[in-house]
């Protein structure tokens, strides 16, 4: 008896069998469609559902009750058995802090992962010093070091725990190069321990380019030589022939990759990418082609599957972490798919990967040539992509690989209806769009987007065509943005082609803008930008629905089918009511009169032909039934959206937890978040997981449908919070602080009043509406002043003015970020001390608090500061006065859940008692509440949520009073590098892309190891020289000048007046050198001639333009790869350091037997807390 076959195919119909049958039609381009078409069988088909490799199709047996049940049996007769690794403990290599390129997806991939460990009983040791993770959390790991992802400290790690095996590919660029790296020093041999999943030699082939060129020869493959020069990379080039495209091995996300059209732009190019890595590869360029990735899954015994295909919507040339990608390809035929798809098996087979590997292609666009860009052999951005847009979960099935399964026996963790070996199938098209938040930054940055990566995060939006999935997309990215417009308009004519043809941040704007209003065509947008006709039809579509809109002149004369054909394509109630001259409320009711509203939807993997219950969800026009019950009730969750400056993984962390905690207590969780690289948009850690939008709209949609207990929005930064007042007045049970007790706080005139009732101190400020009024209180309470204008993240548009020529400027950019608030204008307090406490209320009584002291003085932005904790320099008398103002502060706010406040110090002298004067509160969790917690051991968010649902709310307890006899430093993470043209300079504004975090004895050892921790910092070696520089009116000059001399450093610098300065301080040496600011190379020159390793540069304000001293020594020591100490305290701290750390062999490498005091787990410096 014949088998009936499965509604899901397994992989092996691809693998084993004959190529498929044609259907009769053509393979052109313009028949494909949104949704993958699938065709119904005519008539039962007898087959079995075979393994992955070969055709051992047995006969005879009884059908089974599901694929998966089949597939392993199969499996298990015909597959070699195969040796599992003996493992017992595994140490799990981290990530690092958060930086362009080497974001949050690697918190997924690493919980995943350890979820993995421990499901098979398998001890995992973590080193992360990444703090804000939910995977340094304890609940996955059985020890945590918040150590610096380098080979030395790795190193350590492995002699103290003496593991079985080690994981390398879930910790990103930074994991991989520390395999490598140690495998090379023979450590991981010495010590016995095996390299799980990727052999070495594959991940050394992977990043080494011209061992890749060589390992994929007579594959298709761009012509390509690998060069450690900047001679050779000429030589190439010539060889080649122009334009090339310069590649750096063994760096992230396009790290000093770029583009040269002649042999000058190649010298600059590959000098600069020769000081960030040892080799390049120089390449022929394919500009214009379509760039594609394929995901794929590999296990021991050769078991091999795509998991997911995606297509950038923007041509090669575009690096992909910085391109808009659409899941599955929509313009590929049949043919060009599979081709793809054979020579992506044919590959990871060559190379050997066992586990998870992306290649990315590049195909011509007028043939069937293609060429292979690369391979990464590691979980990476594409693949958390991949993951969730799919609800495959290939970082727990890599782990799962990389402890000896295979494929066919392992279940489908989400579906838990089909194996591992199933390829996903998906009815519905996802579409990413980065996030860069360039405009952040100073106008030298450049807007280009290239081969080298910018953007600091991504969204993901689903839908059932790709104009529904666009216009979710462009949402998610900024809330301001209501659907395809245009945001950005530059002049018809060559500026307006030019902006087609370059690609910036900002291009599928300037395409609407081309579209809707100069009247471009298809054809011609395609002749500019290369991007595939398929793709701009779609949007030529959206258009004319706008101006159908748009000609019905009012919401009433929208009917049904015009209703229905514009949320089909996307367009949000705001949207409408924009293109009729109504509000969002009343588009809002008009649309549920003519009973148009979302169909929920479930992302089951499989197409929904076979049955399979995920909590995977997503909303769209484009149905006409529910995937779902709506009968459970739940709680909703709000996550943080995008990841951006000011917004990051810190809380995703607390998001997370919320929703752990809310599981714990009995309640069904439901998470709406649209970021694919967050923990909190797993399969596993809410009851229902919504891939959708966090604005008002779709919240409302989902909270009515879902009839929910209520909503909770102080756990997902400022995006939630935003329209908390919204939903209240709406009729919304918003859990928590009344959101008019958060708007009074965000809105900071209204703050200021209610702290002047209270009798808490804070800076002067006045409410101004002219340039008059503002000028007219600067000149009472002196300069500087701060402008603070309200509802803004990460400070933006905060600016501190210290004299009247720039107040104007400085207004008018706050009144253009919330022009419906007014500005606050306040007294900036120069050389204060600036202080975070946050801290968990219930019903205005305080339960617990932390406050954490920054390093840098009032001036550097928060989410910028170096935090010590516990404080290791305020006194009892100012410890007890801050609970008390925290203590104020929640009862006058009734605050039910989590809040934080900025607090400055001033100094009055030794009899007078210090000013504290309140400068920030934000009645929601912060970004530092993941640091608080885990440095104090008390978990302040399953404390918040206690709070915030009023179930087993905790007595109040003081954490500030224990003693303990270790301190942890908090440092933020840039990435200078990546942003070309910003000055790295600290400011109100915030900079940072994400944080790390370290444990000591003291402050020095946990500073230094925290600062380590930071990618690419390298201490100066002993004897090498340091370039000084900025304010010698700062007292720390002197001492940090003093010290390094005394350390035996050398000191050079620009200016004359720093050389007098220092030369005048006894035992003190300065040379001023030639400083040529015009000419890269030249400083380059002139920092190799006189061995200068790191620059200290303290100046009191921003570089005025390319050509000032203090600037070039900021930006060329970030461009050369250099540490750079640019605050007057840091930089303090760091020669302290560095003083005490030197006699400790701090500065040599790694060496046998010798384990430095630092190296010890999270348990050891905190205990059972832990």
């Amino acid at each position: 008896m014949a088998f009936a076959r499965p509604a899901v195919r397994s992989v092996a119909a691809t693998l084993a069998r004959k190529p498929p049958v044609s259907l009769g039609l053509p393979l052109s381009r313009s028949l494909h469609v949104s949704r993958p078409l699938r065709i119904a069988p005519t008539a039962r088909t007898l087959a079995v559902a075979a393994p992955a490799v070969g055709d051992y199709a047995p006969k005879g047996e009884h059908v089974l009750s599901s694929p998966s049940e089949l597939a392993r049996k199969i499996s298990a007769r015909v597959l070699p058995q195969l040796d599992r690794p003996d493992v017992r403990k595994v140490v799990v290599v981290g990530s690092g802090g958060l930086s362009i390129g080497q974001a949050g997806e690697f918190d997924y991939s690493g919980s995943q992962a350890m979820k993995a460990l421990r499901e098979a009983g398998v001890e995992a040791v973590l080193i992360n010093p990444n703090i804000a993770t939910w995977q340094t959390s304890h609940q996955l790991a059985s020890e945590v070091y918040f150590l610096p992802i380098t080979a030395d400290y790795v190193a350590y790690v492995l002699e103290k725990e003496r593991p079985d095996g080690v994981l390398l590919t879930f910790g990103g660029q930074s994991a991989l190069n520390v395999g490598i790296e140690l495998d090379r020093m023979g450590v991981l041999e010495r010590l016995g321990v095996k390299v799980l999943g990727t052999p070495i030699r594959t991940l050394e082939i992977s990043e080494d380019r011209d061992l890749f060129v060589q390992a994929l020869n007579g594959k298709s493959f761009e012509q390509s030589t690998a060069v450690s020069s900047v001679n050779a990379a000429l030589a190439a080039g010539e060889a080649i022939g122009y334009p090339v495209i310069l590649r750096s091995a063994f760096t992230l996300g396009g790290l000093g990759s770029g583009f040269a059209n002649d042999p000058d732009e190649l010298r600059d190019l590959a000098a600069k990418s020769l000081s960030l890595s040892p080799q390049v590869l120089i390449e022929k360029s394919m500009k214009g082609w379509k760039e594609l990735e394929y995901e794929v899954v590999r296990d021991a015994a050769d078991n091999t599957i795509i998991c997911c295909n995606m297509e950038n919507f923007d041509p090669l040339g575009t690096h992909t972490g910085d391109s808009i990608v659409v899941a599955p390809s929509q313009t590929l035929n049949d043919d060009e798919y599979h081709m793809l798809r054979s020579a992506a098996l044919k590959v990871i087979r060559h190379l050997g990967v066992i586990g998870e590997c992306n290649i990315q292609y590049a195909l011509s666009p007028d043939s069937r040539e293609y060429c292979v860009i690369e391979v990464n052999a590691r979980l990476s951005r594409s693949s958390a992509l991949a993951s969730k847009a799919t609800g495959y979960p290939l970082a727990y099935t890599a782990a799962k690989i990389a402890l000896g399964h295979t494929l066919p026996e392992l279940p489908n963790a989400v579906t838990k209806t089909t194996t591992a070996c199933f390829e996903p199938s998906l009815d519905y098209i996802v579409t990413k769009i980065p996030k860069w938040d360039l405009a952040k930054f100073s106008s030298q940055v450049n807007r280009e987007v290239g081969s080298s990566m910018k953007s600091v995060g991504e969204v993901m939006a689903i839908g059932r065509t790709w104009e529904e999935s666009l216009q979710k997309a462009i949402r998610q990215v900024d809330p301001r943005w209501i659907g395809f417009e245009a945001y950005a308009q530059p002049k018809a004519g060559p500026e307006l082609d030019r902006a087609l043809s370059v690609p910036t941040d900002m291009r599928l704007f300037v395409i609407a803008h081309a579209m809707y209003n100069c009247e471009y065509t298809v054809d011609r947008i395609h002749d500019l930008t290369k991007i595939d006709k398929w793709y701009l039809y779609k949007i030529d579509n959206i258009v004319q629905t706008n101006r159908i809109i748009k000609a019905a002149g009012s919401l009433k004369a929208i009917d049904e089918d015009l209703m229905r054909r514009a949320k089909k394509m996307g367009f949000s109630d705001q949207q409408i009511a924009s293109l009729t001259n109504s509000t969002e409320a009343e588009a809002r009711a008009h649309r549920k009169s003519l009973g148009v509203t979302p169909f929920v939807k479930r992302i089951d993997t499989l197409a929904a032909e076979y049955p399979a219950h995920t909590n995977y969800l997503y909303t769209t026009y484009n149905a006409s039934e529910h995937d779902v019950e709506f009968d459970e009730h739940g709680t909703i969750v709000l996550g943080s959206g995008v990841y951006r400056i000011g917004s990051s993984v810190e809380f995703d962390w607390c998001a997370v937890t919320c929703a752990r905690s809310l599981r714990e207590g009995g309640r069904r969780t439901i998470m709406i978040n649209y970021n694919p690289e967050t923990v909190s948009t797993d399969y596993d850690e809410a009851d229902r997981m919504y891939f959708e939008e966090l604005g008002f709209e779709r919240v409302m949609d989902i909270y009515e449908l879902e009839k929910a207990q209520g909503v909770i929005v102080s756990v997902g930064g400022q995006l939630p919070q935003n329209i908390a007042l919204r939903l209240k007045e709406t009729g919304i049970n918003v859990l928590g602080t009344d959101p008019s007790m958060i708007d009074t706080a965000e809105d900071r005139h209204k703050f200021s009043g209610v702290l002047d009732k209270i009798g808490v101190d804070q800076p002067e400020w006045a409410e101004v509406t002219s340039l008059d009024a503002a000028k007219e209180f600067a000149n009472r309470v002196e300069y500087p002043v701060l402008i603070r204008p309200s509802y803004v993240l990460s400070g933006a548009a905060m600016n501190v003015v210290y004299e009247e020529s720039t107040l104007e400027h400085h207004l008018s950019a706050a009144a253009s970020v919330s022009p419906l608030h007014p500005v606050v204008i306040t007294k900036f307090i120069d050389g204060a001390q600036e202080i975070d406490v946050d801290a968990v209320a219930h019903k205005g009584k305080l339960l617990i608090h932390a406050v954490s002291e920054h390093v840098e003085n009032a001036g550097v932005h928060s989410g910028d500061a170096t935090l010590v904790l516990p404080p290791f320099s305020l006194p009892e008398s100012d410890m007890a006065r801050l609970k008390e103002i925290a203590e104020k502060v929640a009862q006058a706010f009734e605050i039910s859940g989590p809040f934080n406040m900025q607090i400055i110090r001033q100094d009055k002298g030794q009899d007078e008692e210090s000013a504290l004067k309140v400068i920030e509160c934000n009645l929601r969790a912060s970004r530092s509440f993941p640091f608080v917690s885990k440095v104090l051991g008390k978990n302040f968010i399953q404390i918040a949520t206690a709070a915030i649902t009023g179930e087993n709310v905790p007595e109040p307890l003081d954490l500030m009073k224990e003693k303990r006899d270790y301190y942890s430093v908090k440092v933020a993470q840039f990435s200078w590098t990546r942003l070309g043209g910003a000055d790295p300079f600290l400011g109100v504004e915030m900079a940072s892309t994400g944080e790390v975090a370290s444990f000591g004895k003291d402050v020095h050892e946990a500073y230094w190891a925290s600062l380590l921790s930071t990618t690419g910092f390298k201490p100066p070696k002993l004897g090498s020289g340091v370039l000084i520089g900025g304010d010698i009116t700062k007292p720390e000059m002197a001492a940090v000048a003093k010290q390094l001399i005394d350390l035996g450093f050398k000191l050079y610098c620009s200016s004359h007046q720093v050389e007098d300065f220092l030369n005048s301080l006894s035992y003190v040496s300065c040379k001023r050198i030639f400083f040529p600011t015009k000419d890269k190379r030249k400083l380059r020159e002139v920092f190799d001639e006189y061995n200068i390793q790191c620059v200290v540069n303290l100046a009191k304000s921003r570089g005025k333009d390319a050509t000032d001293e203090d600037y070039v020594a900021r930006r060329n020591a970030v461009d050369f790869g250099l540490p750079l100490l640019n605050n007057a305290r840091c930089a303090q701290l760091f020669v302290e350091a560095l003083a005490k750390k030197i006699p400790e062999g701090a500065l040599r490498p790694y060496f046998e037997g010798h384990i430095p005091s630092e190296v010890k787990s999270w348990r050891e410096f905190v205990g059972h807390a832990a």
